[in-house]
């Protein structure tokens, strides 16, 4: 089973490409996703305990986190190492589950996959990029999102040059959704004759 490591900043389009890889029947597994239910899960008590206050109904409030570990590194790592681990479990799960299925590629939607090492645990990498204007009105373009807050999510991520040099395959979402989706199945042909 090959496994594809998606990547890209925040405001590149990698959501929506990951889209397009299942939609072309690569199943796909979002880190994000998986960190959004464990926020509502079985995350919320453990990040609590380490910043409390920051859960509301059973449910860890972004908002009331952020203050916390934003612009904060030690934080950060606490909160990471708290969270991490559990994100790798539901990813094992799902890798158990295509494989049991006989899938032949899945996609590992990872945000932090170069920041983290994770491209170790994928077989090739994919880079989904674009025009830094565009990634810069497409993130502010986002409900309470802030100049400021972009600069501090940007400064945790690997430059995107540094992360396109890294990349096996890079996907420019500046030219468009067609555009976007004629590269996914290039770089799916370019993997293996797949189902």
């Amino acid at each position: 089973m090959i496994r594809i490591g998606l990547t890209g900043s925040i405001g590149m389009g990698k959501s929506t490409t990951a889209k397009l890889f299942a939609a072309n029947g690569v199943p796909a597994y979002d880190a994000d996703a998986a960190v959004h239910a464990l926020y509502a899960g079985r995350a919320a008590p453990l990040i609590e305990a380490e910043f409390p206050g920051t859960v509301v109904e059973g449910k860890v409030d972004r908002t009331l986190l952020s203050p916390h570990v934003l612009g904060k590194p030690d934080a950060m790592r606490r909160l990471e190492a708290i969270v991490h681990p559990l994100v790798r479990e539901e990813e094992q799960a799902f890798l158990a589950k295509a494989l049991s299925e006989g899938r032949r590629a899945v996609l590992l939607d990872i945000p932090l996959l170069f920041e983290t090492n994770g491209d170790d645990r994928v077989d090739v990498t994919v880079v989904v990029t674009a025009n830094p204007d565009i990634q810069r009105s497409r993130v502010l373009a986002r409900p309470g999102m802030t100049p400021e807050r972009f600069e501090v999510i940007v400064s945790r991520q690997m430059p995107d040059a540094d992360k396109r040099s890294r990349a096996h395959f890079i996907i420019d979402t500046s030219r468009g959704l067609e555009a976007a989706e004629r590269s996914v199945v290039a770089i799916l042909r370019a993997l293996a004759p797949l189902p």
